[in-house]
């Protein structure tokens, strides 16, 4: 069974369609946690008696669950059937703005805690990207879950090719890319200063680390499939 993990803004609803063309009813989606509009203590807690819940539920013919959670809420359950966590990222600044554009556009008087205060309190795009609250989303996330526990981590520029390699792997038959929840106002990113830019970066080093780490565990993977790529081609040229 596949777990995916759908950080916010990294292209997690496009896969989300995606991963529904595959696995149609045998897909479970998972977003009631709503771990951002949740006190750390509370929602670190629900982690484990989530993950004991899990560990014993029967999730019948479900394949692939997909949603905002945080991944440990689903480690036990690798104890008694074999799991694949999978997930996306994107660069973090690029991803915290594109998240507040994101509340921008779809906030209705109904929103959850922290996206109502966010816009009914009219937070400025530096306030909403140095603010304690939505500091280093990834590492909030995977709270009590190690980044190499993961068996695939797609980045969100490279999206194309990286879904190409997940679907070679993971799925049994063509799938296509979807384009879901794109802004249309950001194409060629966000224009913001250099200054601007690195503040965020530095506010945000956690984040930065796993990308960055995410990031070199892509290139290997891509060095091991090119070497494999080779071998098969020098075999079949009928080279030792």
């Amino acid at each position: 069974m596949i777990i995916s993990v759908h950080l916010p803004k990294t292209a997690g609803s496009s896969f989300k369609a995606s991963l529904h063309q595959n696995f149609d009813h045998k897909l479970l989606l998972d977003y009631e946690d709503l771990p951002l509009n949740t006190p750390v203590f509370e929602r670190n807690k629900n982690v484990f008696t989530s993950g004991l819940i899990n560990a014993e539920r029967d999730f019948g013919e479900t394949e692939c669950i997909h949603g905002h959670f945080m991944p440990a809420k689903y480690l036990l359950l690798n104890s008694i059937k074999p799991l694949k966590f999978v997930t996306w990222m994107r660069h973090p600044v690029d991803r915290v703005i594109s998240h507040y554009y994101f509340w921008q556009r779809r906030y209705n008087p109904d929103a959850p805690p922290l996206h109502k205060r966010i816009v009914e309190e009219k937070w400025s795009l530096e306030k909403f990207c140095l603010s304690d609250e939505m500091k280093n989303i990834y590492q909030q996330f995977l709270w009590g879950f190690p980044i190499w526990n993961f068996d695939f981590i797609g980045i969100t520029e490279y999206y194309e090719a990286d879904f190409k390699y997940f679907s070679d792997c993971f799925f049994n038959k063509k799938v296509d890319l979807f384009n879901e929840n794109i802004n249309p106002n950001s194409k060629g990113g966000y224009a913001i200063s250099k200054s601007f830019r690195k503040q965020i970066e530095s506010f945000h080093a956690e984040d930065m680390e796993l990308y960055e780490r995410a990031n070199r565990l892509r290139l290997q993977r891509d060095q091991r499939l090119s070497t494999r790529i080779n071998r098969i081609v020098k075999k079949k040229l009928g080279f030792s």
